[in-house]
């Protein structure tokens, strides 16, 4: 098993595709809630390549079921291009989002890098929210709403594009956790395209750990496992910093397992950390809360613990 111990951090400060303002301000609440620290305790290399530029919010209203798109479209090619340059120097790329949004182009970053090296990929999706809107599905026309559904082909062709593979990835990749808000007409869409989502009645019936071993299954030594970690997955009791707080999540210690068995793999090699908006939280608490379980992702454990069997050598 070989892990990635250099990690390169790339913050995005934008909320160009959320609803409420404040995403732009997470990267810089990351940092000041010492990720780089945590992760150096644990004698990883840690590189702060700063922060992408991009455009301002406009606070436009939508157009054709779109708000910013252009902006948007310029964001997340940015981000892929940055995501992609980290990948290529075997480098572990950790997204410091930014509004969900940004995921469109961090992740077909990391699907175009394992078409280059011929890894299968799997996405784990932390969210409260399926995030597999359209145009014609949506609600508010927030494009935060809507990553999975354009890396899955369905979405704007400038979106959809990015990294010149249409679709980006298969929905047989992703698996998403903790979804306890999906918009009518867009469930219906997430039953037809046959997302694995395992949602909060399931993870209430059958706990965090049965599902994180459904999630995780059939994992080998050839996968590269993708952490799309939205603040929001988190039990806004918890974690009040985010734009869309939803009641009824995982509590600290779901979180934390759901993390730990994450970091058994020894197989995640790239992370996005989204949504968290410093202007809604209480001093800094829920930032310091993403810091601790970006920190069990790297394997901050009580006790040694061994690679466990869902792994397939």
């Amino acid at each position: 098993m070989t892990e990635l111990r250099a990690v390169s951090l790339i913050g995005a400060p934008t909320d160009i595709g959320a609803g409420t303002r404040g995403a732009s301000m997470g990267p810089e609440a990351i940092r000041i809630a010492n990720l780089v620290g945590a992760l150096k305790g644990q004698d990883v290399d840690v590189l702060d390549r700063g922060n992408l530029n991009g455009p301002f919010n406009p606070g436009l209203s939508p157009i054709n079921g779109f708000r910013h798109l252009q902006e948007v479209v310029e964001w997340n090619r940015t981000v892929h291009e940055a995501v992609y340059a980290e990948l290529k120097e075997q480098r572990l790329p950790i997204l410091l989002g930014g509004d969900h949004c940004l995921g469109i182009g961090s992740i077909s970053a990391v699907a175009r890098h394992c078409r280059d090296v011929n890894k299968k990929l799997r996405i784990i999706w932390l969210d409260a929210h399926a995030d597999f809107n359209t145009s014609e599905l949506t609600p508010s026309g927030n494009i935060h709403g809507m990553p999975v559904a354009c890396l899955c082909g369905f979405g704007p062709k400038e979106l959809v594009e990015i990294g010149g593979h249409v679709p980006a990835i298969s929905p047989k990749w992703i698996r998403q956790i903790g979804i306890r808000s999906v918009d009518a007409g867009e469930k219906k869409f997430v039953h037809d395209q046959d997302l694995d989502v395992f949602d909060m009645r399931f993870i209430d019936e059958m706990g965090m750990r049965h599902t994180m071993e459904l999630a995780l299954a059939g994992l080998d030594q050839n996968t590269h496992l993708h952490v799309s970690f939205d603040v929001d997955f988190l039990d806004p009791n918890i974690a009040p910093g985010v734009g869309t707080t939803i009641y009824g999540g995982p509590t600290y210690r779901e979180a934390q397992l759901c993390m730990e068995m994450i970091a058994d793999t020894g197989l995640m090699a790239s992370l996005d950390v989204m949504e968290l908006n410093p202007a809604l939280d209480v001093r800094n608490k829920t930032a310091e809360i993403a810091v601790d379980l970006i920190d069990s992702l790297f394997g901050k454990s009580t006790l040694m613990r061994r690679q466990k069997s869902y792994v397939e050598n």
